[in-house]
């Protein structure tokens, strides 16, 4: 049951106020010029366990290429239905990923940790590309990726 409050908070919480209080909350990605074609990008967090909560975004419309994004994949267990109407373009190198969604406050300091999984054809995939701890205090502290993240930073 708390798994499917957090998953409904993560997505409607505007809707179903007395479930969670929201707040926008914009994520900043800013890719490398890593020198490729356009990655895929996907945004998902998980507990303080590290068990999968949801899905916030995908950055690439291919569903062929969802495998590589590793992390993600074998959190959500590669089920489609996670990102139904949360996708947009895959975000080409050296341009900026913005956008802003609702989240649950209960979703900061509580142990929830955001990530994003990244891939590019015909280079390497990189699962775990950024993991951060949502906090209150992490809003607006920009963290550098492992490989074709050059920063990335939410604020509230």
């Amino acid at each position: 049951m708390k798994t499917i409050l957090t998953a409904l908070a993560l997505t409607t919480a505007l809707t179903l106020p007395s479930l969670a209080v929201a707040r926008p909350v914009t994520f900043t990605t800013t890719l490398s010029n890593y020198g490729g074609d356009g990655a895929y990008l996907a945004l998902y967090v998980t507990d303080a366990t590290g068990a999968y909560v949801g899905s916030l975004w995908m950055a690439g419309r291919k569903s062929k290429y969802y495998e590589h994004l590793t992390g993600w994949y074998r959190a959500a267990g590669g089920r489609l239905s996670e990102i139904n109407g949360i996708t947009g373009a895959s975000v080409g190198a050296g341009r900026t990923l913005e956008i802003t969604l609702d989240l649950a406050d209960a979703l900061f300091d509580a142990g929830y940790t955001m990530h994003i999984d990244a891939a590019v054809e015909d280079m390497r995939d990189s699962p775990n590309e950024v993991a951060v701890p949502l906090t209150t205090n992490g809003a607006k502290t920009p963290v550098r990726g492992r490989r074709y993240i050059a920063s990335f930073a939410y604020s509230m």
